[in-house]
């Protein structure tokens, strides 16, 4: 009773934390999977109809293209998110000066909201006096339709996308470099290795497990990449940048089809699950 008493404070603010975690994360996910087996508007009373949606969600037009887009732009962005953070974290480790600010500098951007961020970018590529267009005006080479064309249009957002989240990945990725013994890089230096063989023989063995688990959580996230599409293109031009959550937004709240809309994100769930899943235990077999 005494231990009771003493952890009172922390019972009271764990038992919040449960609350809001079981109101906002898991009975949204319950509900969603009830719904999927469901046909209804959310006025009037349910009607079960088993693998229906699921069958109506395959049978869509845009489904194939939804989860081809979707995966084009979680392999764009781990070319882009993925590597361009560490790179920039690498730089910033060794730099003597400065590093305070343009760490600032570079966290910037993930302390916009979203919705800020991704407006900025719909100027940027604006075909007429887009900020993108005048430098490419500037350097005598022809504009390029940003947004309107579907060989530009994805991997528009995908820049988009990298700006916002950059941030976030560069700083940890900072800290777990910072972690590094220094004796390693020295020793290393003593044999004659130069600045990319550290890289690869020390760095990045060093780094591994958070470059494995930033790998699952980038995948993670941009698999279900909304803003992006839903604020820049609306999934145009010609479905180019419909996601599987876009198409979700589609079904839901464009048809009204509740139970179509929970089926597909049933299916992306169950698709993140067996990817983390292999993920999971592939890091567990490496550190065994």
């Amino acid at each position: 009773m005494r231990i009771l008493r003493r952890n009172l404070t922390a019972y009271g603010f764990l038992c919040v934390a449960l609350f809001c975690f079981t109101v906002f994360a898991w009975y949204p996910m319950v509900r969603e999977f009830v719904l999927s087996f469901q046909r209804t508007d959310l006025i009037n009373p349910p009607e079960w109809v088993g693998l229906d949606n699921f069958k109506a969600a395959v049978a869509d037009p845009a489904f194939g293209e939804a989860w081809l887009n979707t995966l084009e732009f979680t392999a764009l962005a781990l070319l882009c998110g993925y590597a361009v953070p560490f790179v920039v974290a690498l730089v910033l480790n060794e730099l003597r000066h400065a590093r305070a600010y343009l760490r600032f500098v570079v966290y910037l951007p993930v302390m916009l909201p979203p919705i800020v961020a991704v407006l900025l970018f719909r100027w940027f590529y604006d075909p007429g006096p887009g900020l993108f267009n005048q430098i490419l005006d500037f350097l005598h080479l022809p504009p390029l339709a940003w947004l309107d064309s579907s060989s530009t249009a994805l991997i528009s957002l995908v820049i988009v996308s990298t700006w916002m989240n950059m941030g976030s990945a560069t700083l940890i990725y900072l800290a777990a470099l910072q972690n590094i013994p220094p004796e390693l890089y020295e020793a290393a230096e003593l044999d004659g290795a130069g600045i990319f063989k550290r890289i690869r023989h020390v760095t990045i063995p060093q780094t591994r497990l958070i470059l494995l688990l930033m790998l699952m959580l980038q995948i993670v996230a941009t698999m279900q990449v909304f803003i992006e599409p839903y604020m820049l293109t609306g999934g145009g031009p010609e479905n180019a940048t419909v996601s599987v959550v876009y198409l979700m937004y589609q079904f839901a709240f464009s048809q009204m089809n509740y139970g179509q809309a929970g089926a597909l994100g049933m299916m992306l769930m169950l698709a993140l699950l067996v990817f983390a899943a292999f993920q999971l235990r592939t890091t567990r077999e490496d550190q065994a």
